[in-house]
């Protein structure tokens, strides 16, 4: 007799043609849908490459998968997503197993690293069924990758494991949509092509009349349907997890530019001002579109000296000081608060020494347990720009190997401290904090800029009601069964 202790999850899948696709959209939207139809839902991705984390019970895990859970209605669980790949330079990554940074691993080669993950990962995923009702897994870059298939376990390694209703969706905006569908089915193995349900065209913007028919011919040669074609949306409000330059603002008004160096980090934290009217969002890359700034972000960092390095290789460390120079207001968050002391330490050898930009009286020193923390903060007082927020509390979070504390030889009664425990700063027009999300705070959003934005909760139901809309409340169940 079965009980209620053998069952698991019925398991959804979102797999891609290539990264960009729409995977994280589209999983984020099923976590709600089925959320809203009284089940018990979870997210999950093996393993997630991203610079983008938040911190939850246990450490870290992929900014994503942690929205996911929110869209789902449960707490967010580093098992959610086991494994996270932070990458350091072009051929390097940090690896964040279950939450905690594992040395060991990250000097690992990939398919020996891989090998040693699956059991982790498949526990995970075993745990999760066991827990809920309904798990809606999202895959990484394409399941066809055939120079990797043999040690991937992040795609239709898990959905077989899973027996996953596994959904193949592509970004019709690119071109070439029905190769792309076609092709990837195609390099599948017969035992992985049995659990894809169905194809998806995302980003479609035109006249559908052309549309057939390929949706139909495709169905032909795979026997696989297309369950429905999603317009482009640009402003579903989720942030998106590649592609920094696709996510700014064509508005006019108050200029923020968030200055994008290689290695930046939570960079989703920006994410709202890009609906707030009067606001323009850019990302900088080169020293003009510093010198066009209202307000100057200098954002997190992977790797302190390599993104200093490159600051001084463009000219755009000077243009930050000529922009801090003149009075205009700065912020700095975690990385960025590092780059604007005197000096960046590293006797423990996390990510290398360098020489700061010198606008703030700081010392840093790395430290190899890497600090988290998930609080309530609230700013003391603050001066100009930033004198709206004097007493706003608000939610955020920390993660860093960096501790800073002031020059013993120059701080002066110019820096001044507006959060507690060697948090945050103010230097003249230079806020310097080191925790993420104060641009993620309504409270905020409000005193500085006279504007609230939607809600997380109001972008999850937007997005379950867009994919209901174009793919069908019966097909959605249809999935679970």
């Amino acid at each position: 007799m079965t009980t209620a202790s053998d069952r698991t999850a019925t398991c959804v899948m979102v797999c891609g043609t290539s990264s960009g696709a729409g995977k994280s959209l589209l999983t984020t939207a099923l976590a709600r849908f089925y959320a809203r139809q009284g089940l018990k839902v979870a997210p999950f991705k093996a393993q997630n490459m991203s610079n983008n984390a938040r911190v939850v019970e246990g450490g870290e895990m992929g900014s994503a998968q942690y929205f996911q859970a929110l869209a789902a209605r449960c707490m967010p669980d580093v098992r959610m997503n086991p494994v996270l790949l932070k990458p350091e330079t072009d051929s390097r990554s940090q690896v964040i197993l279950l939450g905690r940074r594992d040395e060991t691993l990250s000097r690992m080669d990939w398919r020996q690293r891989s090998e040693r993950l699956w059991p982790t990962v498949r526990g995970c995923l075993e745990e999760l069924r066991r827990q809920y009702e309904v798990i809606v897994i999202e895959g990484a870059g394409s399941p066809a990758e055939i120079n990797l298939q043999a040690s991937d376990f992040v795609n239709m390694r898990v959905a077989l494991a899973a027996d996953a209703a596994t959904l193949l969706i592509c970004d019709i905006d690119r071109g070439g949509a029905f190769a792309h569908l076609y092709g990837t089915y195609q390099l599948l193995t017969p035992e992985q092509r049995r659990l894809i349900r169905g194809f998806v065209l995302n980003k479609f913007r035109g006249d559908p009349a052309l549309l057939p028919p390929g949706p139909q011919r495709l169905e032909e040669l795979t026997g696989v349907p297309t369950l429905g074609v999603l317009p482009m949306w640009r402003e579903h409000g989720l942030a998106e997890e590649d592609g920094v330059f696709d996510s700014q603002s064509s508005g006019a008004g108050l200029s923020i530019v968030v200055v994008s160096y290689p290695r930046i980090s939570n960079l989703d934290e920006f994410n709202l001002l890009k609906a707030l009217p009067g606001i323009a969002l850019r990302w900088a890359r080169d020293a003009s579109a510093i010198a066009a700034a209202d307000l100057l972000v200098l954002p997190g960092s992977k790797h302190v000296a390599q993104d200093l390095a490159w600051l001084h290789s463009r000219g755009m460390a000077d243009a930050i000081r000529q922009h801090a120079w003149a009075g205009k207001p700065t912020l700095a968050v975690c990385g960025g608060l590092q780059m604007l002391g005197e000096e960046v330490r590293d006797r423990c050898g996390v990510e290398g020494e360098a020489k700061g930009l010198g606008l703030l009286p700081l010392i840093t020193s790395f430290e190899p347990e890497k600090y988290y923390d998930r609080a309530s903060y609230q700013l003391l007082s603050l001066k100009g720009f930033w004198a709206p927020l004097t007493g706003v509390a608000y939610e955020g979070y920390e993660i860093r190997h960096g501790r800073t504390v002031s020059s013993s030889t120059n701080c002066g009664d110019s820096l001044q401290a507006v959060l507690d425990g060697n948090r945050g700063w103010q230097h003249g027009s230079v806020l310097a904090l080191y925790t993420h999300g104060l641009f993620e705070n309504p409270a905020v959003l409000q005193a500085l800029f006279g504007f609230r934005t939607r809600s997380s909760e109001d972008v999850f139901e937007g997005l379950a009601d867009f994919i209901e809309r174009y793919l069908g409340h019966r097909r959605l169940l249809d999935l679970l069964r």
